[in-house]
């Protein structure tokens, strides 16, 4: 570097260094007001005063171009391969005018109506029903699946979720405990309350002393006292209140109210459609290569919207089947009319159906069950007693007729599309009276045509009685009852009327019962039951 070039350099630097420690004058209205430009150490350019070139031409309202770290002018000293800031070049900007900004139409006048929010179905959600069967895995037993002995009468693998096996007898003891877990601690501090007899109710209150959570159940006084000291063996505060469910329902919201419980009633919360859910999981783990899974419609249809969505996640191929009973088909008709029904004016049998009633169909179970499952099927009250029966027989174990249900659609001849097919059915649940049962099985035995009533006339001559049990003896029945009347027919002085109950092994031995009857006594009368 030449003399020259070494006094303009020095000159440079002490320029700028007076620039850095000089105070900063005011911004010109030719500035571009840019602040990591306007820092001290980098303000440069030549907007200070005392300079010596001019300012570029304002392009929208700023200057036309940044002003660098060296003066362009000065950089032409040193030669065009020692500029240290790159190409310096000036590019000029034309104002362009803003562009033209078009209205929108004004808005359409719009009812009321659609202002209103609609609520969305939640679908239930594979990975709610996967926490749920983690979370209750330490306080619900696995039930098993097993392979019936009525398979090879029906032409089909039927094998039997026996979910009647819980502590409580019955499935919804999965929902329960969820449903409880997920509870926050202030609510399981202060308690809960329910106020129905049914198995939900009686999970709740199981389950409820297991997890030390206070647990009051309300009933009214025309409830057994059978039904009352179960919930007391559970550990429950059990007070009766009014002579009916409404009189106790309405207590209990009170109570509820006053003293910070939670009321609890059988619904389509997420948290106990879950854990009806793990149903469906198991089954598919159970039974491989399964082709359809047979559920009735209990829990609020939740054992049936969960089981489905579960199934239908493992694999979509599996037929998923709904059962529920004749006289309170809630689900079929709430499918034929595309929208849930609250109410079809038809009332269950209390006794044999008491968790049906006062029941509805929520809209996300509606909206599960419409999307997943693939038939729904009514059964008659006759063949779920029927279904009752076989289990007692075939299987050993006694079931309610809400748990007989799916077995009952077998029975009946409605799944003849099932037949050489591997089928799973689910047993809710088996909570029943004893006297009830006895009269459940008792009817059941008439329907099967196991039981038969007769009546015949018998002469006044000895030993007619005697000839008419001998008939019976070689016949192979069982006698249950018998009834012999003197003068009982004002036309025949001389005869007496011999009604008879007999037990036969099956349809065939009952046939055969019937035609030796006929031949050997032509006035004999066959009565129904």
């Amino acid at each position: 570097m030449n003399f020259a070039a070494q006094l303009f350099y020095s000159s440079y630097l002490s320029e700028r260094l007076e620039r850095l420690y000089s105070p900063r004058p005011a911004i010109k209205d030719t500035e571009e007001n840019d602040p990591f430009w306007q820092r001290e150490e980098l303000r440069l350019g030549p907007g200070q005063p005392g300079s010596s070139y001019k300012c570029c031409p304002v392009s929208n309202g700023t200057a036309g171009r940044r002003p660098t770290l060296i003066e362009p002018e000065r950089l032409k000293d040193f030669g065009e391969e020692e500029l240290l800031n790159g190409d310096v070049k000036v590019y000029e900007t034309k104002v362009v005018g803003f562009p033209e900004i078009t209205l929108m139409d004004p808005p359409k006048t719009r009812r009321v109506s659609e202002f209103r929010a609609v609520p969305k179905p939640q679908y239930l959600r594979f990975e709610d029903i996967s926490a749920a069967a983690f979370r209750i895995q330490t306080g619900i037993q696995k039930t098993p699946c097993t392979y019936s002995r009525l398979s090879k009468q029906y032409g089909m693998e039927i094998y039997l979720k026996k979910e009647h096996l819980h502590y409580t007898g019955s499935v919804k003891e999965r929902g329960v405990l969820y449903m409880l877990s997920s509870l926050t601690q202030e609510q399981q501090r202060k308690g809960v309350i329910v106020a129905t007899d049914c198995n939900f109710s009686m999970a709740i209150a199981h389950h409820a002393v297991e997890l030390k959570i206070p647990v009051f159940v309300i009933m009214p006084s025309c409830c057994s006292s059978p039904r009352l000291r179960i919930y007391r063996d559970y550990g429950a505060m059990v007070i009766s209140y009014g002579s009916t469910g409404h009189d106790s329902q309405n207590h209990a919201r009170h109570l509820a109210k006053e003293n910070g419980y939670l009321f609890l009633e059988e619904d389509e919360s997420a948290a106990y459609l879950a854990g009806l859910g793990t149903v469906g999981m198991e089954i598919y783990e159970q039974v491989p290569k399964l082709d359809a899974v047979v559920v009735p419609a209990a829990g609020q249809y939740g054992l049936l919207a969960g089981t489905a969505a579960a199934i239908k996640h493992l694999n979509s191929r599996i037929l998923v089947i709904g059962i529920e009973p004749e006289g309170f088909p809630l689900l079929l008709q709430s499918l034929k009319t595309d929208s849930p029904i609250k109410d079809i004016h038809s009332v269950p049998n209390k006794k044999l159906y008491g968790d049906l009633m006062e029941r509805s169909l929520g809209v996300n179970t509606f909206q599960l069950a419409k999307k997943l499952v693939d038939r729904v099927i009514s059964v008659s009250e006759e063949d779920s007693l029927v279904a009752m029966l076989r289990f007692q027989e075939f299987e050993r174990s006694t079931v309610d007729t809400e748990g007989a249900m799916g077995l009952a659609a077998i029975l009946a001849g409605q799944l003849p599309e099932l037949r050489g097919k591997k089928v799973a059915v689910v047993v809710s649940s088996a909570n029943m009276e004893l006297e009830l049962v006895r009269q459940c099985v008792e009817r059941a035995l008439v329907l099967d045509d196991r039981v038969s009533k007769f009546a015949v006339q018998l002469g006044e001559w000895p030993g007619d009685m005697a000839k008419l049990l001998d008939v019976l003896s070689r016949e192979d029945v069982r006698l249950l009852d018998v009834c012999h009347r003197r003068q009982s027919d004002k036309s025949n002085l001389f005869s007496a009327k011999v009604e008879c109950v007999v037990e036969t092994r099956d349809k065939t031995q009952s046939a055969q019962l019937r035609k030796t009857l006929s031949e050997r006594y032509p006035s004999i009368c066959w009565l129904d039951r």
